[in-house]
């Protein structure tokens, strides 16, 4: 039986003297969809940033496909087959949109792991139409997409992805749920920290619940209707 994707034990992380997490537990398996809820402040993106050593001191368990992590530098731990996304997206604004594409480095185990130019644009039309682009020409939807293109392009089979859909139009919030279901059919293994419930909640298998630093609750997609009371009262949703 292969070790889970990612498996966190008492994670605990700082920013400098700021004490952010106190002691989250969570496992995702290969192949699974975690989204990570919470309010504002909870820790969620904290928790992401600890889990490729993005944080200030953290303390714990961090292992990824079976791989103990918690002291390894952050481009160790990518090389693990780790992708982050994080919510500023970070793309090149000066670059074209393809030449972002092309930039960044093999991080899976399996050379040549990575999509193809042809698979990316086939998932993301938008990208094929302003390949040529430069990063600041793009709308917040098509530089959403391309952040999330270009860690497909490294061969990281494990994808963090720090709240995808915020702020964006109806019509890319659509493309990027497509997008999740089909990396998940292809066995991508995803954690997203959402705060757009409605575009969480029909693409995760299993949710985790964040309060101040820690996991609150923890349930299974087919648990989410019986858990609706508990979500508008940790949520507000």
């Amino acid at each position: 039986m292969s070790a889970p994707a990612l498996e966190i034990a008492g994670l605990q992380a700082w920013y400098g003297e700021s004490h952010i997490l106190h002691g989250v537990d969570m496992c995702v398996e290969q192949g699974e969809v975690v989204t990570l809820l919470g309010r504002n402040g909870a820790g969620r993106t904290t928790a992401l940033r600890a889990i490729l050593g993005l944080t200030g001191t953290r303390k714990g368990s961090v292992r990824i496909h079976g791989t103990q992590v918690i002291a390894l530098p952050t481009h160790r731990i990518a090389h693990l087959g780790v992708g982050y996304c994080p919510e500023e997206r970070g793309i090149f604004a000066s670059l074209s949109c393809e030449e972002n594409l092309l930039l960044p480095p093999p991080v899976g185990a399996a050379p040549g792991a990575g999509m193809s130019l042809d698979e990316i644009y086939a998932m993301f039309p938008n990208l094929r139409e302003r390949r040529h682009s430069p990063g600041m020409r793009l709308s917040g939807g098509e530089q959403q997409m391309l952040a999330v293109a270009r860690i497909l392009r490294t061969g990281a089979s494990l994808l963090l992805l720090d709240e995808i859909s915020e702020g964006l139009a109806p019509v890319i919030v659509q493309a990027l749920a497509r997008m999740i279901d089909a990396l998940k059919a292809r066995g991508y293994t995803i954690v997203m920290v959402e705060q757009n419930f409605r575009f969480a909640a029909p693409l995760a298998d299993r949710f985790y619940v964040m309060e101040h630093g820690r996991i609150v609750e923890h349930f299974a997609a087919e648990q989410l209707f019986q858990k609706q009371d508990t979500l508008t009262e940790l949520l507000g949703v």
